[in-house]
């Protein structure tokens, strides 16, 4: 632990100090800390983060290395389950503790679990077996009697002399991570350094407790400080001025700027329209409404004892029983976060998606559906950036495609939805389309078209197809998108099964051709 600025200031880190593959040592790279830039200490978590200054190249560490993504949603581990560790004990080289080590008691600060360690592993990460860091490794659990004291290995009280090799340890405790970025969120920071803390991304949970600086030039209009972005109208006359193309997003765009998302839906959309041999559009002609920062944090959706908890238990379970694993079954004997982070691995591990953004995407479509609140908020936001009469050629991707099907409950008479497009859509699953404004997974009235695009690989369209839960369902294609990238919406847009009925809807002799005896997408 480091106690102060001071201290701190004195210090060097190492990196690459282990062993080559070869067997030899490696030659490791020394940084200095900038304490006085960032610092933030607190002993009874027994932690300090601490910025580290960039090396003589002038690159940062972490450009060089990478870095752990932390995550504030706890269930990361279940009693039982591997834990692993990396660390330098009494200063050696890299060492890993891996496998024969497990959870044995979760506490509400502390974990606590069985593994090899040494003085010296203190501040060491702590990793279930997905890689993702759930603790800091903290110190010992030493055995004590009823009144406190700790005890040697032969069953006597332990005392000053008799060294730690004497005490008769049970235990090893870390802190938890989501612990320790809770605290972090609740810190009186100066803006200078909340920025950094931002920088960790919104599985941390501290992207939410402020608004991040402006964005630059090239990713849109620069906003002025604490102003939400707003969405973006399409350029007057796009498409004749009476057809509208208006994308719909998902989750997890807190961090972007309006104007770099409409590029890139754009940009997929035009890779599909150009395989399917139409015409390619500018981002300029498309309404982008812009919702993200009005949802929950994360953590607020996190397993809990409260209705949204229930809920994203409730869909993640339920998506992973859709995929085949065994018992799955929401409220089961097991405890929330177990059932939870069960149906995580299992639907990372079939999917090949990243177990926090899965996790992300379902906490997200929970506290919309779940939270009046934050419902209404976010059906006025996207209101208020969307045209007032005309044709609606409306495209909505993942948590998008829940509210797109509220939105039309609110669309006034003046507009005519010729076209929904749902691409990676939970709407299949029993949790999303009972709590509808709709009512239940009844065609809406007022599309003239509905059509559906999903992945097998998407955890998130797992529900899919839809016409066997939706009355009326739409047309549907699967598509293949690349591992890792299942559920990205320009990956879906590229397919030109999926951009062809846009650009058909969008080009008025196109749609006459494709509806009135051409060939159907």
């Amino acid at each position: 632990m480091l106690p102060d600025v001071t201290v701190a200031g004195s210090v060097i880190v190492e990196f690459d100090a282990q062993v080559t593959v070869d067997n030899v040592p490696e030659l490791s790279r020394r940084f200095v800390l900038d304490p006085g830039t960032f610092f933030v200490a607190d002993a009874a978590l027994d932690f300090a983060l601490v910025l580290v200054s960039p090396g003589a190249d002038g690159h940062q560490a972490g450009e060089t290395f990478g870095w752990n993504r932390l995550s504030v949603q706890t269930g990361k581990l279940v009693i039982g389950e591997p834990v692993n560790i990396i660390g330098h004990p009494s200063g050696r080289l890299k060492e890993i503790s891996i496998r024969e080590n497990r959870l044995e008691a979760r506490l509400d600060d502390f974990l606590h679990y069985e593994t090899d360690t040494e003085p010296g592993n203190s501040g060491s990460p702590v990793f279930n077996d997905q890689w993702e860091v759930t603790a800091l490794h903290h110190s010992g659990v030493p055995r004590t009697d009823d009144q406190g004291r700790i005890l040697r290995r032969d069953g006597q009280p332990w005392r000053e002399g008799d060294g730690d090799d004497a005490v008769d340890w049970v235990s090893n405790e870390g802190v938890r991570i989501s612990v320790i970025l809770k605290h972090l969120a609740a810190l009186p920071l100066d803006e200078a350094r909340r920025a950094y803390l931002t920088e960790m991304g919104p599985e941390s949970g501290l992207a939410a407790v402020t608004i991040p600086p402006p964005a630059s030039p090239v990713d849109g209009p620069v906003m002025e400080r604490g102003v939400l972005p707003a969405g973006l109208p399409a350029a007057p006359g796009a498409f004749g001025g009476s057809t509208h193309l208006v994308y719909l997003h998902g989750r997890g765009q807190e961090e972007q700027a309006p104007e770099r998302l409409r590029r890139y839906w754009t940009a997929g959309l035009n890779g599909g329209l150009t395989r399917a041999g139409l015409a390619t559009i500018t981002p300029d002609d498309a309404w982008f409404p812009f919702y993200a920062r009005r949802l929950l944090p994360l953590e607020a959706v996190a397993p809990g004892p409260g209705s949204t908890g229930r809920l994203y238990e409730q869909l993640v379970v339920e998506a992973a029983g859709r995929t085949g694993m065994p018992g799955a079954r929401p409220g089961s004997m097991e405890g929330l976060g177990d059932s939870v982070r069960r149906a995580l691995n299992w639907l990372a591990d079939t999917t090949d998606l990243d177990r926090l953004l899965i996790a992300a995407i379902f906490a997200d479509v929970a506290a919309y559906l779940d939270d009046p609140q934050v419902r209404e908020t976010v059906l006025d936001c996207v209101l208020e950036d969307l045209p007032r009469a005309g044709r609606l050629v409306l495209v909505a991707h993942s948590l998008g495609t829940v509210v797109a099907m509220d939105l039309l409950t609110r669309l006034g008479p003046a507009v005519e939805v010729e076209l929904l497009v749902t691409a990676g859509s939970p709407l299949g699953l029993d949790g999303v389309h009972r709590r509808l404004l709709l009512g239940g997974p009844h065609r809406p009235g007022r599309v003239a078209r509905w059509f559906n695009a999903w992945c097998p690989l998407d955890p998130v369209a797992i529900g899919c197809p839809l016409g066997g839960h939706w009355t009326g369902g739409p047309d549907e294609v699967a598509v293949a998108n690349p591992v890792g990238k299942a559920h990205d919406i320009e990956e879906y847009l590229a397919h030109p099964e999926v951009a062809q009925p846009i650009g058909a809807a969008l080009d008025p002799a196109a749609l006459a051709a494709a509806w009135n005896g051409g060939a159907r997408p």
